[in-house]
C-alpha cells in the first residue's frame, strides 16, 4: 500500500521545467508583443502632447495679435464715423 501511495505521489508530481517552458512561450511572446505596442501608443501620445502644446501656446498669440488688430480696427471705425458725421452736419 505504501508502495502505491508513493508511486501516486510521483506519477502526479510537479511539471518539468521544459514544460512550463513550452506553456509559456505564447504567452512570453504576446506580452512582448503588447509591450511593444503599448511603446508605440505611448510615444504616439506623447509626440501628439507636444504638438497639442505647441498649437495651444500658437493659438493663444494670435487670439492676442487679433485683439491688437480688433482694437485697432474700432479706432479705425471711430475715425470713420466721426468723419461722417461731420459731412452729414449742414453747413450754415
Amino acid at each position: 500500500m505504501a508502495v502505491l501511495l508513493v508511486g501516486a505521489v510521483g506519477l502526479s508530481g510537479c511539471a518539468t521545467k521544459s514544460y512550463v517552458r513550452e506553456q509559456i512561450a505564447p504567452v512570453s511572446q504576446r506580452v512582448d508583443t503588447l509591450e511593444q505596442r503599448l511603446q508605440q501608443t505611448d510615444t504616439t501620445a506623447k509626440t501628439a502632447l507636444a504638438e497639442a502644446q505647441a498649437a495651444s501656446g500658437q493659438i493663444q498669440q494670435n487670439t492676442q495679435r487679433i485683439d491688437q488688430l480688433t482694437g485697432r480696427v474700432d479706432g479705425v471705425d471711430q475715425r470713420l464715423s466721426a468723419q461722417e458725421q461731420r459731412r452729414k452736419r449742414p453747413r450754415n
